[in-house]
Order: C-alpha cells, then structure tokens, then sequence
C-alpha cells in the first residue's frame, strides 16, 4: 500500500473509536516483515487546533486542500457530534474522490452519518449505528436495501463500522490495506475481544 494514511480530526472526533487503528498503523509492530509503519497525516479543515470528545488537543498536519489522494493510500474518519454541519462538505467530497480512485475510506460511528447525507452509502454495502437512526437524522439516504446489521462491513475500498466496534473496525482497516497476515490479525483480534493469554501467544508465534 501506499505508505501514508490521513485521518481526518475535528472538534468532538471520537479519539477512542480510532485508537486501536492509529497504534497500529504508527507502530507496525504487527505488520508483515519487510513493511515499514504507515506515516499518519493528521488532516483538518484548517491549520488550527481541534479538541477531542477526550479533551485531547491535535494540531492538523495540514488542510483537507492540501491533501493530494495520488500519494495516499487510506483515508479515515472518525465518528463525532458533529457530522451533519456543512462544514465537512469539502472532506466528504475528497472522500467520494477516494473511492473512485480505490483508495481505503474508512468510517466509523457519526462519520457514517456524513457519507450518507453525501450519498455515498445509497449503493454500496454499510453499516452504521442503526438503521432507523441513520433513515431519521439523513432523510436523502437512500441506501437500506445495502445496509448490514454487522459490527464492521467492508464493500470494495469502503469501510464502515458502529460506535462501539474499534476493534472490528481496525481489523476491517488492515485487512483492506493488507499489512497483516490474516493469521496475525486473528491472533491480535481475538486477544483484545476476549482476553485470553493464549491468543497472545499465538499472536507472537504469528510473527516469529
């Protein structure tokens, strides 16, 4: 894959529901040998700092106008409180640019709100928090008949997830970019959704 990632962070972002995600594109401690980590690019709607729903204060690498999608090989969006507001338009059409370049678009939570209000999710298969919920605050969706009541659903370079699924959606993210080995992201899924030491150790003999 193309070795950077932008994440798009705004006021409200959801920090938690992308953490799992950033700790192990920024680390690549997981990766097959021979990847280098991916290079996070922290991307807002100007160069001025955000806040977190977590109080957290990121200062934005750089604006969604300086972004070029020929050198990136993700795009990720948080969830937030604030994905109805027009002020995400210009994000939302790079995101449709991604797509139609086969570029990873990953959303989780509000974000999926964002894409369906910009028709994005009217003919691809999605997820979201609910589909009732997602029909009542995004009256142009047009999308049901594609919408899956699963944790994470990947539909080509699309991703989507629910609000309380980080770690499905992590594992949908890396499986797309394919910088895992699927035993390696069973081993790694599986510690972190049940606990159980003997999954740590599989997940070490995974990448011996």
């Amino acid at each position: 894959m193309n070795n950077t990632v932008y994440l798009y962070v705004f006021d409200t972002m959801s920090d938690w529901e992308i953490g799992y995600l950033t700790a192990e594109l920024n680390s690549g401690r997981y990766f097959r040998q021979g990847l280098a980590p991916a290079k996070i690019v922290t991307v807002g709607i100007e160069k001025t700092p955000v806040t977190t729903a977590g109080g957290l204060k990121i200062m934005p690498d750089i604006k969604v106008d300086e972004c070029s999608i020929t050198s990136v090989g993700a795009l990720i969006l948080p969830g937030g409180d604030t994905w109805g507001e027009a002020v995400h338009v210009p994000l939302l059409k790079m995101a449709e640019m991604c797509l139609k370049e086969g570029i990873v678009v990953g959303a989780i939570c509000g974000a999926t709100f964002g894409l369906a209000q910009a028709g994005l999710l009217d003919s691809r298969g999605h997820t979201s928090n609910d589909l009732g919920y997602l029909k009542m605050i995004c009256p142009s969706y047009t999308g049901e008949e594609y919408y899956k009541a699963e944790s994470a659903v990947t539909d080509g370079k699309l991703i989507t997830a629910t609000g309380v699924a980080p770690l499905e959606f992590t594992v949908h993210v890396l499986k797309a970019l394919d910088v895992v080995s699927p035993e390696t992201l069973d081993a790694w899924y599986r510690l972190n959704k049940t606990h159980e030491p003997k999954y740590f150790y599989e997940l070490m003999s995974s990448i011996q």
